[in-house]
């Protein structure tokens, strides 16, 4: 552990912050852990569980220094939906099958691949687990009874509204006392845990003046064990492998996410660098080995990282502190936990939906009215209404679809010829008129990648434009960096159709697209010869390959040396009549 290089440089005068950091996240982490747990639809003592052990695993294994692991906000509609669908043992399989998952992300080097999800669709599953937690904490705060709990957000809410009616006054009043401590403790003191003071105040408040009007974890789920269990391996087989894959893989790809870019926002805070295929090797190994006794999967925590960093961290050791912290919280006072009103807890996970919604950014993609908007929306929505798994699958297939639609629109095809009005006569577009164009060269600048969303709009702009058949086409690519095989394609059939009758020259070429051309044995056909680094060079080459009799009487001087050319023409022609007469 000691060679790891997040510890370099560390001394003994570096563990008192540790420990002080440790201390205040584990402090923290307590309360969080029960609220997500239950939310979870599991027991309270598994989001404890989760804390210490998950916490300790990540810090030990993982890429950064800073980072706070344990249960989040982000994964409870996808473990409440797998509890509810495949059941709580089935629930620890899943977990364990993500941490093999993420496992292996780490070994093959994939981190860096989770980048790649576009900021609509992470903004939008996040804001829409957001309004899910915040949603399913209002039968907690307003105390009612009689409900029965479902996967789908409508019916949830409908059953909310049915039972209204059982509303009890000191639930409210408790979970107000809780939000109240929660929101004005930071302000009043800032080092200090709001959650834990707010727990701590309501539950004295509740358990002193009103102690059998609130239903309590006590009542709820028994009282919460003083130990941890004992190792517990689940009875594995393909068939459950095959029924948990897809679920197993939402589990992984959200815990990527959610603990890389807590990773991300702790290098901002710090200047410092995580190492991302590491942090999915830690993930990996504590979500395989945190099942084992029980708990839920685990990632990164986002505010608890930032609060480790806050009160001073320099190395890994604070978050196994903060681990061990929980463990001895979990030995000596569990039997306390029994007396926390369930209303206590709902305020806790509110201010965490609320924390965690990404409102502003929301807001401000919306602003932009373009498709980032679409995709946030769609996201969002079937996040709330269908489910996380479907919104990130749809998200993911629209960001593609829009973003080739975007490139396919960068992409130009247009003819051009020189411009007798700038330095060098640059070859540009705009410069094609009726009667100012080459009938025996046809030069087209492309610009833009030449992949299969724009391959084909390629194709057709120069077929249909040139359908007189110049002897001569020459495509100026120095502006295409990058081609694909649907491209090759396209430009293979161009080539193919002028190669009866002319020939293609090409310039510019850039070293992406000529390694396909390469590959595919397209430069060879093409041949190596009609490849030129300067467009100038390729022009002077096409004017020696026309046919000069064509020049004859031609007014459109698309060349400077159309003028001389012509008028050639036109002596050889006068010449031919003289001797004719003659």
């Amino acid at each position: 552990m000691f060679t790891d290089k997040r510890f370099h440089h560390y001394s003994l005068s570096s563990l008192p912050k540790d420990l002080l950091a440790g201390v205040i996240v584990g402090v923290i982490a307590i309360p969080l852990g029960m609220a997500f747990a239950i939310a979870s639809g599991v027991k309270p003592e598994y989001g404890i569980y989760t804390t210490i052990v998950a916490g300790i695993l990540i810090s030990l294994f993982g890429g950064s220094k800073y980072q706070i692991g344990g249960p989040t906000g982000a994964f409870i509609p996808i473990l409440f939906g797998i509890v509810m669908t495949y059941g709580y043992e089935n629930l620890l399989i899943a977990g364990f099958m993500a941490g093999v998952i993420l496992l292996l992300m780490g070994i093959f080097k994939l981190g860096s691949l989770i980048k790649y999800i576009p900021r609509p669709v992470t903004i939008g599953f996040t804001t829409g687990i957001a309004v899910t937690i915040f949603s399913g904490q209002l039968a907690s705060f307003l105390g009612l009874e009689g409900l029965k709990k479902h996967e789908e957000f409508i019916r949830n809410i409908q059953e909310i509204f049915i039972h209204l009616n059982t509303t009890s006054i000191y639930s409210v009043l408790t979970a107000v006392i809780c939000l109240v401590t929660v929101i004005l403790t930071p302000k009043i003191a800032p080092k200090v845990p709001g959650p834990l003071i707010g727990l701590i105040v309501s539950t004295l408040v509740a358990t002193l003046f009103f102690p059998t009007q609130v239903a309590t974890i006590g009542t709820a789920y028994g009282e919460i064990p003083s130990t941890l269990p004992q190792i517990h391996i689940p009875n594995i087989n393909m068939e459950i492998i095959i029924k948990l894959i897809k679920p197993a893989f939402i589990i992984a790809m959200l815990g990527g996410i959610e603990s890389l870019l807590s990773a991300v926002v702790a290098d901002g805070m710090t200047n410092s660098k995580h190492n991302s295929n590491k942090e999915l090797v830690g993930q990996g190994i504590a979500n395989m080995i945190t099942p084992l006794f029980g708990g839920i999967p685990a990632t990164g925590a986002i505010a608890r990282t930032a609060t480790n960093i806050k009160n001073g961290a320099v190395s890994p050791f604070s978050g196994i502190i903060h681990g061990v912290v929980v463990l001895l919280v979990l030995l000596f006072f569990a039997p306390y936990a029994s007396y926390i009103p369930l209303a206590s807890m709902a305020p806790i996970l509110m201010v965490v939906a609320w924390n965690m919604s990404e409102r502003k950014v929301f807001g401000h993609i919306l602003k932009t009215k373009s498709t980032d908007s679409l995709v946030l929306v769609v996201t969002f929505l079937l996040t709330v209404f269908v489910n996380l798994t479907m919104a990130v699958e749809v998200g993911l297939i629209m960001s593609a679809i829009l973003f080739a639609k975007r490139m396919s629109d960068v992409m130009v095809t247009k003819k051009a010829l020189p411009n007798p009005d700038t330095k060098h006569e640059k070859v540009e577009t705009g410069m094609v008129t009726d009667t100012h164009d080459c009938p025996q060269i046809s030069i087209f600048n492309v610009e833009g990648p030449l992949f299969f969303g724009a391959a084909l709009t390629f194709e057709e702009t120069i077929m249909k434009t040139i359908n007189y058949r110049p002897k001569v086409l020459l495509l100026r690519m120095g502006r295409v960096p990058f081609i694909d095989t649907t491209g090759e394609a396209n430009l293979a059939r161009i080539v193919h159709h002028f190669s009866k009758n002319g020939i293609v020259l090409i310039s510019g070429l850039n070293p992406q697209p000529e390694s396909v051309l390469r590959k595919t044995g397209l430069y060879g056909a093409i041949g190596e010869g009609h490849f030129f680094e300067h467009t100038g060079e390729a022009i002077q080459y096409a004017l020696s390959q026309i046919n000069k009799n064509k020049c004859l009487g031609c007014k459109h001087f698309a060349f400077r040396e159309c003028q001389k050319l012509s008028a050639l023409g036109a002596v050889e022609g006068s010449r031919k009549k003289l001797t004719a007469t003659f």
